[in-house]
């Protein structure tokens, strides 16, 4: 069993309003695939890079990003844990 070391350092996975941090776009298919059953599961926020928002479908099987131009990927090319964790 690999564990990962926690790096939010007493961030919240889910920001308080995490639509202001993405474009008009994203927020379009964000709020499309909350109609849907699927949820934020949480927001990376790196410094000095774009924020990723990363949802979930209901069953916590699918991991996916809204990407920039409000395309939902399922297979991102960017590290990530299970959707189990």
């Amino acid at each position: 069993m690999v564990v990962h070391d926690e790096k939010r350092k007493g961030v919240k996975p889910v920001p308080d309003d995490p639509l202001a941090y993405l474009n008009e776009a994203q927020i379009f298919t964000c709020l499309r695939m909350q109609q849907d059953g699927w949820y934020i599961k949480f927001m990376r926020r790196k410094p000095f890079e774009r924020p990723v928002c990363v949802m979930t479908d209901e069953s916590e099987t699918t991991l996916a990003i809204i990407e920039a131009n409000g395309f939902l990927n399922k297979k991102p090319d960017i590290p990530l844990r299970s959707a189990g964790n």
